[in-house]
């Protein structure tokens, strides 16, 4: 078994990163890997804007006399525009402009609940002084929803757009041959990921780990309930505290974007990670990582804190179930 995920630095960017995992059984690197592929592909969560209604336009192939583009071409430019949305449910968001020019995804009115991460993402142009006002609708989803299967109820002069919620662009994976002592017959599994900057590659893989090992939970027998059972006294005490949601910590608005941006949604998913490790996040600086460690010592925890495997078992299927939980709520 491979005892730690080998990451390119290198070449690793916010939108590309290379990892290798090896010894693993034969057989195994094609087993995890088309497995963690498919899912990369197809089952991370991820925002998308899903419908437009734009004044003084009554449906997709009509024209306005101030924009330089029909709206057809501004449906597609609104495909292009990446956002995150950190907070449950859809938002509603206006564009508002009335001066000639470049009307881009900076031009686009949010809370802080909403990034936009390609603002300098065309959507159209106005060639007069003249008001252009348009309403867009962002949602949470996976994989990908064509617009004639986008039939939420909405008013007339509403456009469905077609939605790309993941955030995942490639991946790719090799199994190559790994040698351990004597040993040969091992394999070497080597990971290529790309994204869209809605995520980087490092938390796509984990977040694709994490809904695996969710879905082979039930597998798992009564083994995960036997190590509920077996805690200290002061395990079960951690175990009180690690296992609540963030939200308890009392966080600013920026650190918890951060937070659910990295899909952390337990005290224990935080203080499993160390101080480098939260910087690698996007948009996670100083500042945040300062805050989150003077709150989290308040409560007698720190960032990459030592807990023991049965605290960690249980902890990990608190972590599942929570994810199940809110997964049927959705």
């Amino acid at each position: 078994m491979p005892k730690s995920l080998i990451v390119d630095e290198t070449t690793e960017t916010p939108t590309y990163a290379k990892f290798t995992a090896q010894p693993l059984q034969r057989g195994f690197g094609h087993t995890l890997g088309n497995s963690l592929r498919r899912v990369l592909l197809s089952s991370l969560d991820g925002a998308a804007i899903s419908s437009v209604r734009i004044d003084n336009a009554k449906h997709e192939f009509d024209s306005l006399d101030n924009v330089v583009e029909d709206i057809t071409e501004i449906v597609l430019n609104l495909k292009c525009v990446k956002l995150n949305i950190h907070a449950e449910g859809p938002k509603t968001l206006e564009i508002v402009k009335d001066k000639a020019g470049a009307v881009t995804a900076a031009d686009i009115v949010c809370d802080s609940t909403v990034e936009v991460l390609n603002p300098e993402q065309l959507i159209c142009t106005l060639d007069k002084d003249k008001k252009f006002h348009a309403v867009i609708e962002v949602v949470n989803g996976r994989g990908y929803l064509p617009a004639e299967e986008n039939t939420a109820p909405r008013t007339i002069g509403t456009i469905p757009v077609d939605c790309l919620f993941s955030p995942v662009t490639r991946v790719n994976y090799q199994v190559g041959a790994a040698r351990v002592g004597e040993e040969t017959e091992m394999d070497s599994l080597e990971l290529e990921i790309w994204t869209d900057g809605r995520i980087s590659p490092r938390n796509a893989l984990e977040e694709a780990a994490l809904i695996l090992r969710d879905h082979l939970q039930p597998f798992m027998g009564s083994q995960v309930q036997e190590k509920n059972v077996v805690l200290t006294e002061e395990e079960e005490r951690q175990f009180k505290m690690l296992s609540q949601d963030v939200e308890v910590l009392d966080l600013s608005v920026r650190a918890m974007n951060c937070l659910n941006s990295a899909n952390i949604k337990l005290v224990f998913e935080l203080c499993n990670k160390t101080e480098s490790r939260m910087l690698k996040y996007r948009n996670f600086g100083k500042k945040s990582l300062d805050e989150i460690k003077e709150k989290i010592e308040k409560h007698g925890l720190e960032l990459g804190m030592t807990l023991s495997d049965r605290l960690l078992a249980a902890l990990e299927a608190e972590a599942a179930k929570v994810r199940a939980d809110a997964e049927e709520s959705n």
